[in-house]
């Protein structure tokens, strides 16, 4: 399984990846995210499904990006052309897959800013290549393990939060997945792009960087739980 998360707010985009690939008595852990920074064109990928299928759409999708006919402007056209090379390998794979008894299955979250963009953009790439952009409605979007880490988002993000603000939130969603699921795991890979730079920066935070702060937030819950008003328990019981 997977978490990938990607946060829009008006400063910039925010891109947080675990890098658990398999678990249980053998564990690995991969990059799963795709950079790409040239000239006025800065973008990034994450992906979350099977992995046959992921690793033959980056393929293709790494030719059409980084060869000479790459003359994308706008962000949409990048989630287009992904969106095109799951089309492809569905064609190939999808009915060998089924036979196989394996579910043709890859999302994708897609963001960035191009030269012919005002704005940084966020989408969300469903395995059937078309997209839906994320939006100011929700301005987050979680592929993969997406269950445990959405209530922290969904109670705190708003498109007025800072990238300092969304890091912190996200990371704490991380955490969540992360104590509730065990293919979810450090180390975590971030990537952040800010509003008009053209420029990605990428740090990987291990357990070792972010168990104080686990452990903070943990004691933190369980004293604001403590100060829950208890007359309503003492009415009903």
């Amino acid at each position: 399984m997977t978490y990938c998360l990607g946060i829009k707010v008006k400063q910039g985009l925010l891109a947080l990846a675990d890098t658990r690939m398999t678990s249980g008595s053998e564990t690995t852990t991969g990059k799963k995210y795709y950079l790409y920074t040239k000239d006025k064109q800065a973008l990034f990928l994450m992906t979350s499904g099977l992995r046959s299928v992921r690793d033959k759409a980056l393929v293709y999708f790494r030719e059409v990006v980084e060869g000479d006919k790459n003359d994308f402007t706008k962000i949409y056209q990048v989630a287009n052309a992904f969106g095109e090379q799951i089309k492809k390998v569905a064609k190939e794979d999808k009915k060998s897959l089924a036979e196989s008894g394996l579910q043709f299955n890859l999302h994708a979250i897609v963001g960035g800013q191009l030269s012919g963009d005002t704005e940084h953009r966020l989408f969300l790439i469903y395995p059937e290549g078309n997209w839906i952009e994320v939006g100011e409605g929700s301005p987050f979007i979680i592929i993969g393990n997406s269950g445990y880490g959405k209530p922290i988002l969904r109670r705190t993000l708003t498109k007025d939060a800072t990238l300092q603000f969304a890091l912190k939130t996200g990371f704490l969603s991380f955490d969540s997945t992360r104590v509730s699921a065990n293919d979810v795991d450090f180390p975590i890979d971030v990537l952040k792009y800010e509003h008009n730079s053209f420029e990605i920066k990428h740090h990987r935070y291990e357990l070792t960087d972010m168990h104080a702060v686990s452990e903070f937030w943990g004691e933190q819950l369980t004293n604001a739980i403590k100060q829950v008003p208890e007359d309503w328990i003492k009415e009903s019981l």
